[in-house]
Order: C-alpha cells, then structure tokens, then sequence
C-alpha cells in the first residue's frame, strides 16, 4: 500500500536516490539538497511502499514581479518516482496530495515546468495564458494551478524561482 506523508531527515538518502535514478543524473537531488539547507523546502512529501520510499515531491517559493504582497506562490520542483514504481499512480498521487498540502497552507498558486501531457490532469494550465513568463523561455511545459480563486488576476509578469536553482 502506498502512504504519502512528510519527508523526515532519515529520508534524505532515499530521497536523493529516487532523484539520481528518476532522472538518469544528478541534478535534481542536488537541487532538493539544496532548497532543504536553505529552508526553502516548504512542502516536502515522500511516497512510501512497506516504509521504502519509492517517490517525492517538493515545494519551493516562487516570486512573481507584480503581485500584492499578501502573495504566496510556490513551484512544484522536483517530483521523482523511482524507475521500477512509475506509471503505477504515485506521481499522480505525490501531485494530489501535494497541491492538497499547498492549499491547506494557504498559498495561492502554485507553478510547474513539466511535461504538458501530464500536469493538466490535476488542473495545470499554460502560464503564459495568464500573463505569466518564466527564466528558462519554457512556454508549453511552463504552467500554473490557481489554489486560491483570483489569484491569477491578481498576478503578471515574470515568475522567478529560488535562487539555489540556478546552475541545475
């Protein structure tokens, strides 16, 4: 049976293996470690299978250049499922439970950079349809979920990602 619960400092190893092995490099582990030291990982979640965690998702804050500053955006950055467990649901699961979390905390919207027949299925849409832009030139693949409702109204412009993703 698969739990999905909060990541705990005993998961660090699993977590970064799912990462090395999900993504065939080790870039985004890096980046985990990275949000983690700096107390960036504000929503971070591990899938487990009989206490093995096999899959893991993190949350970070995001800026937007114009936004009122009650604002509160995260990006959904990375999500892994180790090769043998994928398309199983437990990304499906990670990415529910997750934005589940992110709402419940009270953010407002949350981004992503991925793949565009995946994210849409929980909500996702094309950020740039809302007046959204991104570092990395993405257009398709960059998205946004709206968790609080008029949100995007009250949002434009350019959507910059914590500083320790540079460089990944």
């Amino acid at each position: 049976m698969i739990e999905i619960r909060d990541e705990r400092p005993e998961d660090y190893f699993a977590i970064r293996d799912v990462n090395v092995l999900a993504f065939g490099r080790s870039a985004e582990a890096l980046l985990v470690e990275r949000l983690r030291a700096a107390n960036k990982a504000v929503i971070s979640r591990v899938a487990t299978i009989d206490q093995h965690v096999v899959g893991h998702i993190l949350f970070s804050p995001v800026t937007v250049e114009s936004a009122p500053t009650t604002f509160s955006g995260l990006g959904l950055a990375p999500m892994s499922v180790l090769p043998e467990f994928q398309n199983r649901g437990i990304g499906s699961k990670l990415v529910h439970d997750g934005l589940e979390a992110c709402k419940g905390k009270g953010y407002d919207l949350v981004v992503v950079l991925g793949h565009i027949n995946f994210y849409p299925r929980f909500g996702f849409l094309r950020a740039s349809d809302h007046g959204l832009s991104n570092e990395y030139g993405a257009l398709d693949a960059f998205m946004v979920i709206e968790l609080r409702q008029g949100a995007l109204k009250a949002v434009g412009g350019l959507v910059k990602y914590a500083p320790e993703f540079q460089g990944i």
